[in-house]
């Protein structure tokens, strides 16, 4: 008599062998921080081995929006001229409880809740013309 694995079974053990990935979860709360939410935010989550972020900065700079950085782990690393970092283990605290999986994370915020969220990559488009509803397609309707 041969002795099969059932599939069912063998997807289940490779499931739990394979480790958990983080994510940041959307419309959640964001953990303990320092600082006051003004509203809408930018908050860039990073670490000492994420090289260069000048394109980044450059992007989330160019919001408009209040930026907040979080130097995650122990290493510090720089940010732009103007922008306060927090640091420490509170800072590494901060982002594992958001469960990043990924440095650098850019968190678009409002009201202290997560609106989107790009860990890893980040392409300088926060998306704030949809969230403001002012994307449309064609022209813009005039009164009359």
């Amino acid at each position: 008599m041969t002795l099969r694995r059932a599939p069912l079974l063998t997807l289940l053990l490779a499931l739990a062998s394979m480790p958990a990935q983080a994510r940041v979860r959307l419309g959640e709360p964001l953990p303990a921080h320092p600082w006051v939410s003004p509203g809408r935010e930018v908050i860039v989550v990073y670490s000492h081995d994420c090289g260069d972020l000048g394109e980044l900065w450059q992007a989330i700079l160019a919001s408009g929006l209040p930026v907040r950085a979080v130097n995650a782990e122990t290493i510090a690393a720089p940010a732009p001229a103007g922008v306060n970092v927090w640091r420490g283990d509170e800072a590494t605290a901060f982002a594992r409880t958001l469960r990043v999986g990924a440095y650098p994370a850019v968190l678009l915020v409002q009201g202290g809740h997560i609106l989107n969220a790009w860990e890893g990559t980040f392409q300088g488009d926060l998306g704030l013309k949809e969230l403001d509803g002012s994307a449309h397609l064609g022209p813009v309707p005039t009164q009359p």
